[in-house]
C-alpha cells in the first residue's frame, strides 16, 4: 500500500524514546515543510487545475497537522524552535529528474515517499510508545498520511503511463531505503 522497500530500523525507536522533544519538534518543521511542498507544487503546475484541488487540500491539512504539534508542544512546555534538519529530505530530492513530464512525476513520487514514511513512523509510534497521549496522537495522524501518499502516486499519473509510473515509483522507493540506512545521529521523523 505505501510503496516502501524497508521498514524502519530499530535504531530510530532508540533515538526517539531518547529524546521526544526533539522528535516533536522536527514534527511540526515537517509538517511546514509539507505544506510548502503543497504549496510550491500548486505555482509549478500551475494549469493543472486537479493537482491544485488536491494539493490545496493537502496545504490545509498540513498546517492543521503544523497547529496541532505546536500546541502538543505548548502543553507539555516545550519550545518550538529551529534545529538542524535530517539529511533524508534533500538526499530524496536530490535524485528528482531535471526535465518534464519526469520532474513532475518524481516531485510527486518523492512527496509520496515522504509521506508513506511518515505513515510508517507514525503507526510504530502509536504502537510502540510508552507515553499514551503521544501513541494517541499519532495513531490519528497515520490515515491522513496514507491518504496523502495515495494522492501523490494517482496525480503521478496524470504526467506519465502506468509502466513508467512503477518502474520509477520502484526505483525511487529503493534510494528511499538505501537513505535511510544511514539515518542521522539525532532524532528526526526522517532519519
Amino acid at each position: 500500500m505505501l510503496n516502501l522497500q524497508s521498514t524502519t530500523p530499530d535504531r530510530w525507536l532508540h533515538q526517539v524514546e531518547a529524546n521526544l522533544e526533539e522528535l516533536l519538534i522536527d514534527h511540526a518543521h515537517c509538517e511546514r515543510k509539507a505544506a510548502a511542498c503543497a504549496l510550491s507544487l500548486i505555482g509549478y503546475y500551475v494549469e493543472d487545475v486537479e493537482l491544485a484541488a488536491e494539493m490545496t487540500e493537502i496545504v490545509r491539512e498540513e498546517l492543521e497537522h503544523y497547529h496541532l504539534v505546536i500546541k502538543l508542544l505548548e502543553r507539555r512546555g516545550m519550545k518550538f524552535r529551529r534545529i538542524h534538519p535530517s539529511t533524508y529530505g534533500n538526499k530524496l530530492h536530490a535524485l528528482v529528474s531535471r526535465q518534464e513530464p519526469q520532474r513532475a512525476v518524481d516531485r510527486l513520487i518523492v512527496a509520496g515517499l515522504i509521506e508513506a514514511r511518515s505513515c510508517e513512523r507514525f503507526g510504530l509510534l502509536r504502537d510502540r510508545l510508552a507515553d499514551r497521549e503521544l501513541a494517541e496522537f499519532y495513531g490519528s495522524l497515520f490515515e491522513s498520511e496514507a491518504r496523502h501518499h495515495s494522492t501523490y502516486v494517482q496525480l503521478a499519473r496524470r504526467y506519465t503511463d502506468e509502466v513508467s509510473l512503477r518502474q520509477r515509483l520502484h526505483e525511487l522507493a529503493a534510494a528511499e531505503a538505501a537513505i535511510l540506512v544511514d539515518g542521522d545521529d539525532f532524532p528526526r521523523m526522517h532519519s
